[in-house]
Parts: structure tokens; C-alpha cells; sequence
């Protein structure tokens, strides 16, 4: 049975995120919604920019780009789409498709270029009414690859009029109505305001739409707790650990409760021994642990949890509960990401605290011009070295480029986790 997916709808007005297009007071901050929507099980976020002008237009698709950074959840985009730059636009800042507005007499067209430049997959179409779909029937179904519908009274008649997947918008929640909706075969999702709200349990959701017939995106193990070689007290230790950094934050225990609990909520649950009893992590800390992936080693005696860490693991206020130093020999790390971050760690440090004689901070007293010259100078070094036979220059020239490369970062307040952020949606 084909999965069904749960929606977040998310309205942006001078660059902040807002209850709806008649309610325009805000509903917190942008990055912290998104961040909940991309941990908590929701399959989709729609982003619609209610932009009046220009500059607000901008501003909202500057916000759409840091949006598409931080979820991993597919992203689509729309709202003052009104040529084919703006389609280009809401692609580029990462969105995996444009939503056209059918009310704008240009949609069509604007889907027919847009499909041509970028592909028919990516243009869907918002529709408040079947009206765009009796007069242009052939149009749309040549040109738009999915709907959106924004009304919900217009459902039990889509099935008379097009053959298009669709997704409906409705703000209202009733699970048995939900449940008839999302058993249609054209309809492949359903989204609103009970789904973008924080307080939601998404996977909750998720379990009771299971009990009306309906697949979602779910964990469910690929082996069963009874082939798990357990401890004496019939539980098994779970790893824990950073899905982005893979720093190492926790070990806890788990029961067959305690496992079926994490795969239904989607956050990390374990079995206390102190207290002999279940608990969730965050549950009073509000640090919750959201599962990115569940993986037993080759005995089948230990998990290793992959988690979104929301604050820190320890319940000291340590990020992680590894922080006590026993004994240490010193060593050169070689995991790259490290030691770029490293780096750009000293050299921001050399910026807030000045130390005499540093080039660091002879190259932030000079100021950005200077610092743009050298990395001019730096990136035509490599490519003198490049013709060289020998690969020891080549490596020192790049090594001095991305010195000074990270020194225009911190000038920029630009971080390698930004850059790794673009980097991925490439």
C-alpha cells in the first residue's frame, strides 16, 4: 500500500513565520518550527511566501533558503510567483518544487516554461476551485505534474475531473473525515494547521490514521525483538549518537516496551534500572532524542542509535555524558571536518582576542580587502603548483588557501556548518 504523507504548511511574511494569510501574527521562531517538523515525523513542508513588493519578496526567499537548509524533509515553495525567475528562484534556495497559484492567469504558461527550464515534475499547482480544471483540463494535465488543494469541499469531486495526484490543505481535524480523504487513490497527502501545530504528535497521528486503514512513513524494525540477544534483566544496551556530528552522547538500556515505544513515538525511549520503569528521553527536560536510525551490530546485542539531540544528552548540562577524562595520549586527528572546524576555531578566537605578532589577526586589522587579495593570491599559487609534477607543492598551496579561505569566513560570520548545509543540497 502506497504511503500517505502528513504535510506542514508554513505562511512567511517579512521574513517570519506566521499563523496564516488573514493571520499574520507570528507563530514563533521559523528555525525552531522547522527543526520540530523535519524530527517529529511529518513527511513535507509547504512554504508560501505572502509577499506584497519586492524587497519583502527577497527577504521571505532568502528565509526559504535557510529553511531548505536545515530540514532534510523534501520542501516546496510558493506564493508571488509571477515568472519564471521566481520559479528558478524557489528551486535554487532548495525547494524540490514551485507551487503556482491557478487564481494568476499566468500559471499555465509560467508551468509550461517552467517545465521546459526545470522539469514537469517540479510544478505543481494550488487550485481553490475545479474551475481551472473543466476550461484547461488538457493544460493542466499537460504541464503540471501534482495539486494542491487548498479547499476541501472541492475533494469528493476531484476524482470527476482530473487524474492528477493531489495533496489537500485542510485546517480543521477529524480523524475519520482525514481517514476518507487520504484512502482516495489520487490523494497522496494532507496538510494544515492541526499538522504544523508544535503541540501535534505527529507519529501519534500516524499510529491512529494506521487504526483507520491509512500507511504512513512509520519506523518499523527490520528484525524482530525476539532474535535480540538480551542481558540477564532481558534488555539490551543502546549506543547513542549525534546523527550530524557522530559524537558519541549516551549509552541507556532498553526493554521489548521500551524499543516498541521508540518505533511508535519516533523519540528515544529506554528503561530506567534505578527507577525500574520507562521513560523518554526530554520528557522533562524538554531534550528530547528524535531517531534517525536504529542499527544492531553483528551479535545482536547492542543498538546504535543515530538521534537529533534537541539540547544536550547529559543531565549535567554536558552535551554529552562522555566528558570525564581518564586518561589521554596525545594525537593528531585527521577527521577533516574536525580539523577544519578546529582551525576556524582559532581563527574566530584569534578575532574576539586579539594576540600580538598573530598573521591571523595582521590579516583582520588590515580588513577585507586584504584578506580578498590573499585569497586571490592563494588560489593562483594552486594553480601555478597544479602544473607542477611534484604533489607536496600542490598540497601546501591548498593548505594555505583554505587558511585564508577561513579567515574570510569569520570575517563573513560564515560557518563550515552553513557550507556543509549548501554543500548537501547540491
Amino acid at each position: 500500500m502506497e504511503h500517505k504523507n502528513l504535510i506542514a504548511t508554513m505562511y512567511l511574511k517579512n521574513g517570519m513565520a506566521v499563523k496564516s494569510p488573514l493571520e499574520l501574527e507570528s507563530v514563533g521562531d521559523f528555525k525552531t518550527l522547522a527543526k520540530l517538523y523535519n524530527d517529529s515525523g511529518i513527511d513535507k513542508l509547504y512554504i508560501f511566501d505572502l509577499s506584497d513588493n519586492d524587497n519583502e519578496h527577497d527577504l521571505n526567499l532568502h528565509t526559504i533558503k535557510e529553511l531548505c537548509r536545515i530540514v532534510e524533509i523534501p520542501v516546496y515553495g510558493g506564493g508571488n510567483i509571477n515568472r519564471l525567475e521566481d520559479i528558478k528562484k524557489i528551486l535554487y534556495a532548495g525547494c524540490k518544487g514551485a507551487i503556482l497559484n491557478s487564481a494568476k492567469h499566468e500559471a499555465l504558461q509560467l508551468a509550461e516554461e517552467g517545465g521546459q527550464r526545470f522539469g514537469r515534475e517540479k510544478m505543481l499547482l494550488s487550485i481553490e476551485n475545479v474551475d481551472i480544471l473543466f476550461k484547461h483540463k488538457e493544460e493542466v494535465t499537460k504541464y503540471i505534474h501534482k495539486l494542491v488543494v487548498m479547499n476541501e469541499n472541492i475533494v469528493d469531486t476531484m476524482g470527476n475531473v482530473t487524474s492528477l495526484p493531489y495533496s489537500v490543505i485542510i485546517n480543521d481535524f477529524n480523524l475519520e473525515r482525514w481517514a476518507d480523504i487520504l484512502k482516495k487513490d489520487s490523494v497522496t497527502g494532507i496538510g494544515g494547521n492541526y499538522i504544523s501545530n508544535p503541540e501535534t504528535d505527529v507519529m501519534k497521528l500516524k499510529m491512529l490514521l494506521a487504526m483507520q486503514g491509512v500507511e504512513t512513513e512509520k519506523f518499523e524494525s527490520s528484525v524482530e525483538w525476539s532474535e535480540f540477544k538480551l542481558n540477564e534483566q532481558g534488555m539490551i544496551p543502546v549506543v547513542v549518537q549525534d546523527y550530524q556530528t557522530s559524537e558519541v552522547l549516551m549509552l541507556a538500556y532498553m526493554n521489548e516496551e521500551a524499543f516498541n515505544t521508540t518505533l511508535a513515538t519516533g523519540k528515544m525511549t529506554y528503561y530506567s534500572r534505578s527507577r525500574q520503569e520507562l521513560w523518554t528521553k526530554g520528557e522533562t527536560s524538554g531534550h528530547y532524542q528524535y531517531v534517525k536510525s536504529l542499527t544492531i551490530d553483528c551479535d545482536k546485542d547492542t543498538i546504535l542509535a543515530k538521534v537529533s539531540q534537541v539540547g544536550v544528552a547529559c543531565h549535567t548540562g554536558n552535551p554529552t555524558c562522555f566528558f570525564t577524562e581518564l586518561v589521554k595520549k596525545e594525537y593528531t586527528g585527521k577527521n577533516p571536518l574536525k580539523v577544519f572546524e578546529n582551525v576556524y576555531n582559532v581563527i574566530a578566537d584569534r578575532k574576539v582576542h586579539p594576540k600580538e605578532g598573530s598573521y591571523t589577526n595582521y590579516l583582520f586589522d588590515k580588513g577585507i580587502d586584504k584578506i580578498l587579495k590573499k585569497v586571490g593570491e592563494e588560489a593562483t599559487e594552486i594553480v601555478i603548483a597544479a602544473k607542477n609534477p611534484e604533489p607536496e607543492e600542490i598540497k601546501y598551496e591548498i593548505s594555505d588557501f583554505l587558511y585564508h579561505m577561513m579567515v574570510l569566513m569569520v570575517e563573513k560570520g560564515i560557518t563550515w556548518e552553513e557550507v556543509m548545509e549548501e554543500l548537501s543540497q547540491r
